[in-house]
């Protein structure tokens, strides 16, 4: 089964927008992998705008074609391909409580066996997202970022989006020792993200280490870090340099270029994907729109790893 592209055919400033012009589902019969947008920005501790991001992705998808032009893959043929809209807040100015949101609207998809591939809204969202998967045993990752994210807590909250990752390993949601954080660049007024990555076990490489030894090395680590078992892949838009991603809360100078994020994201290609994510684009610091595009196209790219998977585990 695949997808209805009907939608693609149409020109791409008409229709209803979705994300990548594929059907919107709510059945969950009618699909294989969801496309989802979290629009929420409430764990940010600098410039808040990443509840925008989805709308705009969407609105950038609509460049997406479907077959990519390395490995001639066509994502919609393999799977059936969805978007199930946004998560419904119901009290958003309270993090914790829009956490529950998240973790409630994810948790029928995961149980139902469906891959997700979200877009955010910022870095928190991915804890939830974790807690909804309920995996049978913690999950490797593939971390695309400048910062580590395993922060404690901010200004008495244990949920910002700097926490993510150290909230899933203390949950047993994510295996540290199958975890590999790429591009990870910027002084702090505090080590303690770095300590807990490097002495909980995660592969740190940062962006110093991943120029020298270039893109296919780091593929290759990337690869013996999260082995065969099921992996998450959770990409911060903050990775790449601002000069191809201006649009972001927290924007880190000597980043990656698109061209390498490519290589790096088509290294991938075979591991066992469960699901993905692309946060923190946040459009009122885009204004040409070149970050919604970015994060469009990244999650094209994902789009095909998730897609590639869910066919070989058929």
């Amino acid at each position: 089964m695949q997808t209805d592209t009907a939608m693609q055919t149409l020109p791409r400033y008409s229709g209803i927008p979705t994300f990548m012009r594929v059907p919107f589902a709510q059945r969950l019969e009618d699909f294989d992998i969801a496309l989802a947008g979290v629009p929420f920005d409430g764990g940010v501790t600098a410039r808040p705008g990443a509840r925008y991001g989805p709308r705009e992705i969407r609105n950038m998808s609509s460049m997406t074609r479907a077959i990519h032009h390395v490995t001639g893959f066509n994502p919609f043929e393999a799977c059936r391909v969805a978007d199930v809209g946004d998560v419904p807040f119901t009290d958003v100015f309270h993090l914790e409580r829009s956490h529950e949101d998240i973790r409630r609207f994810f948790e029928p998809l995961f149980a139902a066996g469906k891959t997700v591939l979200a877009a955010g809204g910022d870095h928190s969202i991915t804890f939830p997202v974790f807690q909804a998967m309920k995996p049978r045993r913690p999950l490797g990752m593939v971390h695309i970022d400048a910062h580590t994210d395993t922060w404690d807590d901010f200004l008495g909250s244990k949920f910002s989006h700097g926490s993510p990752f150290r909230r899933a390993v203390e949950a047993g949601l994510l295996d540290p020792k199958r975890t590999i954080q790429i591009g990870i660049r910027g002084a702090q007024n505090s080590d303690q993200g770095w300590r807990y990555s490097l002495d909980s076990g995660m592969r740190v490489v940062f962006i110093e280490e991943f120029e020298a030894k270039g893109v296919e090395a780091i593929v290759q680590e990337a690869r013996r870090i999260v082995g065969d078992g099921p992996t998450y892949l959770s990409l911060d838009v903050d990775g790449l340099d601002p000069v191809f991603a201006p649009g972001t809360g927290t924007p880190e100078i000597g980043g990656m270029t698109t061209r390498e994020t490519l290589g790096l994201l088509r290294g991938l290609d075979g591991l066992d994907f469960v699901g993905g994510d692309v946060v923190e684009v946040s459009p009122p610091y885009d204004p040409s729109g070149s970050t919604a595009l970015l994060g469009a196209t990244l999650m094209y790219e994902i789009l095909c790893l998730l897609a590639r998977s869910v066919a070989a585990r058929r």
